[in-house]
């Protein structure tokens, strides 16, 4: 490896977790759409040629079931797949010297055409047994870190790992310190001054030898020490601090928009007090960034930071929808509900062809991801599907079952034929909220047996897999065979289901609020209207307006979906092009811009530009 590197950081268990989506998703896309670029050879530098720099991804590493700080996820890293890391030069001193240190690193290496990328993964559950002095004093690196934060930073770590969430601070602490200190090794490895002046001579022309050109890319506050205990520490390294949300916008939800019309400041019940003053360490970065409007004027308004939108994005790799596939994966999910509905509640057994699946894919935040206003349109949806069957413009005995797919995480005590068969004892914290919810609309299975419904929800309190123990399919897979996705959120910071759902070209309705539909209307305004995502202000409009509304898009793409399947696939191609449109390209891009210095050119532009 060289001496030039860009690392991208954040909070996540690594390659591959048991944990839905996060801001892994975003790290892996953004390096390796670096590394594509680099591999098709549009860097172009206008003064000279130069090597490309290193990349190198670094997050956690959780072993073993209880290392992660969250006892309840669980999260396993798993490094498979990974071939060895090819170190040497800087980067094989640097990690040498962490090993000395205690701090244990596990890596690994994927290939992109013939650009590397490095995974590195720092174990910080065992920095409380690991020796180390500081200030002339013995004690563990763990309180060593936590002093050294207090002296550069004013961190009161005594205060904060006190507090309910501790061990969640200082893990983000020590991951921190950790990334941190590999930078800085990395920096400090080249001597000051040069060494080529031969002795005896009195040449007072000495030349300085720059040091190894290191950026680092933080996603998201747990790893946002980092970059500001560099900058106390005076180390020259580039620095981005990317926000995918803010801690004081959480809190506020749905109330965040009405905070920033009014420019009020002030902090919603429920802010962590610990992670909020990691969150604040944006401020040390070079750069800020978030990953859509609202969220940009939340770090203004809660911290007095500020940035510039740098949108997320989503890689697809094929040309076109693969409408086979579609179709095998909607069967496989009409089966499901065919054979278990009629199993478990009796009643006339509904065909599979008549069953329509529509889905919702989210954190349990049931406030935030408006899970109240997707039930109520859903209730509002079964008026709109018996009207329109009673009017002849859909089927006879047309079902509707919308997935809520949210979990507080993973589960192995799953009955045969979930998520059909749900006994509550299987449910936990807002799982059982969410599913009285259901009940209290009448919204439950049993009553679409027997009838009494066109329309129902199913709740999925598991991360879906093929082997989750219920439909047994990829995330994806799930995604192609459903008929739309509906994202009714109160607070979202960009949404990247939605674009999931349409790279799986499934079409989708998504609420104003949430920054994707700013990145829709961006795209919309280069082009013409894209039918496949239907955008429902959940801002100026009235509740019962935005439900209306929620379910008169869900119900448009059903009826499409049922008589006009020419129509609905032209709907489905459009999701797939925005998607397509809002590949990780651009942001990349940007991102490498903002923290290199340097820009991408085509072969045209770059030749243009040296003219």
């Amino acid at each position: 490896m060289g001496n030039n590197f860009i690392i991208i950081a954040g909070e996540e268990a690594g390659p591959k977790s048991n944990k839905m989506g996060g801001i892994w998703n975003v790290i892996h896309e953004e390096a390796h759409t670096l590394a594509s670029l680099f591999d098709s050879g549009e860097l172009k530098e206008e003064e000279e040629e130069e090597e490309n720099p290193e990349i190198l991804l670094a997050g956690p590493y959780y072993g073993h079931r209880g290392a992660d700080w969250n006892r309840g996820l669980n999260r396993i890293t798993d490094m498979e797949g990974l071939g060895p890391l090819s170190i040497d030069g800087k980067l094989k001193e640097a990690l040498k010297i962490l090993e000395n240190k205690g701090i244990k690193i596990f890596t690994g290496e994927k290939q992109v055409g013939k650009t590397k990328i490095g995974y590195l993964q720092f174990q910080t559950d065992n920095f409380g047994r690991i020796r180390a002095v500081h200030r002339e004093k013995e004690g563990t690196l763990e309180n060593k870190v936590k002093s050294e934060a207090y002296e550069l930073l004013g961190l009161d770590s005594i205060k904060y790992e006190s507090m309910g969430n501790g061990a969640e601070y200082t893990h983000y602490l020590s991951l921190s310190y950790a990334i941190s200190e590999l930078v800085r090794v990395l920096v400090g490895s080249a001597p000051k001054t040069g060494t080529g002046i031969e002795a005896g001579k009195n040449d007072t022309t000495k030349k300085t030898i720059p040091c190894p050109a290191v950026s680092l890319h933080c996603h998201e506050f747990g790893s946002f020490y980092a970059l500001a205990r560099l900058k106390k520490l005076g180390i020259p390294a580039c620095t981005i601090a990317t926000l995918h949300a803010t801690l004081p916008g959480r809190a506020a939800g749905h109330n965040s928009i009405q905070k920033i019309r009014k420019n009020d400041s002030s902090w919603s019940e429920g802010v962590p007090e610990n992670l909020a003053a990691l969150e604040a360490l944006a401020l040390y970065a070079d750069t800020v960034t978030a990953v859509g409007e609202s969220t940009r004027q939340e770090a203004r308004l809660f911290y007095g930071i500020s940035g510039i939108v740098v949108r997320n994005g989503i890689t697809i790799e094929s040309e076109r929808i693969d409408w086979d596939r579609k179709e095998r994966c909607l069967e496989q999910i009409q089966r499901f509900l065919s054979e278990n509905l009629y199993r478990h509640y009796g009643g006339e057994r509904i065909k599979p062809e008549k069953i329509i699946p529509i889905f919702t894919i989210s954190r349990i935040e049931v406030e935030n991801k408006g899970y109240a206003d997707l039930l109520d349109s859903l209730v509002a949806l079964e008026h709109i599907i018996k009207n329109s069957i009673m009017e002849g413009y859909l089927e006879e005995g047309i079902r509707v079952v919308c997935f809520l797919v949210t979990a507080e995480g993973p589960k192995t005590n799953l009955p045969e034929d979930f998520p059909i068969n749900l006994p509550k004892e299987v449910l936990v914290g807002n799982e059982l909220r969410v599913q009285q919810m259901i009940e209290e609309r009448g919204l439950d299975c049993p009553k679409m047996v027997r009838g009494k419904r066109s329309v129902a929800a199913v709740l999925y309190p598991q991360i879906i897999s093929e082997q989750d123990g219920g439909l047994c399919m990829k995330v994806e897979d799930f995604m192609a065979g459903c008929c739309a996705g509906v994202f009714p959120s109160r607070y979202d910071p960009f949404l990247l289901t939605g674009l999931e759902a349409g790279k799986e070209g499934t079409p989708s309705v998504v609420s104003r609020v949430c920054g994707f539909s700013d990145a829709v209307k961006t795209i919309e305004a280069l082009g013409e209207n894209l039918g496949g995502v239907i955008v429902v202000d959940n801002i100026d409009l009235s509740y019962y307006e935005t439900v209306l509304e929620y379910a008169l898009a869900a119900s448009y793409f059903i009826r499409n979906f049922v008589d006009d399947r020419v129509k609905y696939k032209l709907l489905c191609r459009e999701a797939f092009l925005l998607a397509k449109d809002m590949g990780w390209e651009k942001p990349t891009e940007q991102y490498f811009e903002l923290i290199s210095g340097k820009r991408f050119f085509t072969q045209g532009s770059s030749t243009a530009s040296k003219k």
